[in-house]
């Protein structure tokens, strides 16, 4: 069953290239958002109060009652920070609260929600790209790294392997993989390595280098965009990358991240 977001396939435009500039949409207009997020990947709400609730009503009103699973809020406060590199959410994080198991992450969240809760005095515009257009692309661009996305296994989070809460047993996929409903996934994770004793070990470790260095050299010709004091981002984290460039003074973002019903 696909969400309200996932309804139709995604209509991409080459002459735009990869780049991402969400559409503002005010919160009352709820169809128009499911709309957009469709046809892009990426909107922005605005009008919702500057509060932790309004990310779980935003969420509410995008996927609607195709939510399956919430995962606890994060607040990420940053001084005068570094670029934050193109990504996409999900890691796999499981805690122990009063003897019973919890999961904090989700390797597949599928939605990503981040609200604006004070903006950077200077810097820190946002940038985001359609991971499909830039995977398309690369069939024809890059051969090489293009059948590594889609055909090699890694494990996604290996190099984080001494973490707390992560699970022991390797995260096996790929970059590029399609959910039992027919979603495609395009992950960008900086914790993946080759698995252990892999023969291709050497190949992988290449490629990884490669990807990141390719993902950052895009990240220059991105559109930029602002995010005022309470508005919330909207993304399909299958299908787009998101980061910001560096910001002096402070910033406050809050983030949600969801499984819809047809998510892995």
């Amino acid at each position: 069953m696909n969400t309200p977001a996932q309804s139709a396939r995604p209509q991409e435009d080459p002459a735009r290239g990869p780049g991402v500039t969400p559409a503002r949409v005010p919160q009352e207009r709820v169809r128009r958002a499911r709309d957009l997020l469709a046809r892009d990947g990426a909107v922005i709400l605005t009008g919702h109060e500057n509060t932790s609730d309004a990310l779980v009503v935003a969420a509410a009103q995008v996927v609607g009652d195709h939510l399956r699973e919430l995962y606890p809020h994060r607040v990420r406060t940053s001084r005068d920070g570094a670029p934050v590199h193109l990504h996409a959410d999900g890691f796999d994080i499981r805690v122990d609260i009063g003897g019973v198991p919890h999961r904090r992450r989700h390797p597949d969240e599928d939605h990503v929600l981040l609200q604006c809760a004070r903006p950077a005095p200077e810097g820190g515009a946002s940038f985001a790209l359609d991971a499909y257009a830039f995977v398309d692309g690369l069939a024809a661009s890059d051969p090489v790294l293009h059948d590594f996305l889609t055909g090699t296994d890694v494990d996604l989070y290996g190099a984080w392997a001494g973490l707390r809460g992560l699970p022991a047993t390797p995260r096996v996929a790929r970059h590029v993989e399609y959910t039992r409903t027919g979603r495609r996934i395009v992950r960008r994770t900086d914790g993946a390595v080759a698995l252990h004793r892999d023969p291709a070990a050497e190949h992988i470790g290449r490629q990884l280098d490669r990807l990141r260095e390719t993902v950052h050299s895009a990240e220059a010709a991105l559109p930029r965009f602002g995010l005022d004091e309470g508005d919330i981002l909207v993304l399909d984290n299958y299908r787009c990358w998101h980061g910001r460039d560096a910001h002096q003074g402070e910033r406050t973002v809050r983030i949600l991240t969801l499984r819809a019903s047809d998510a892995r």
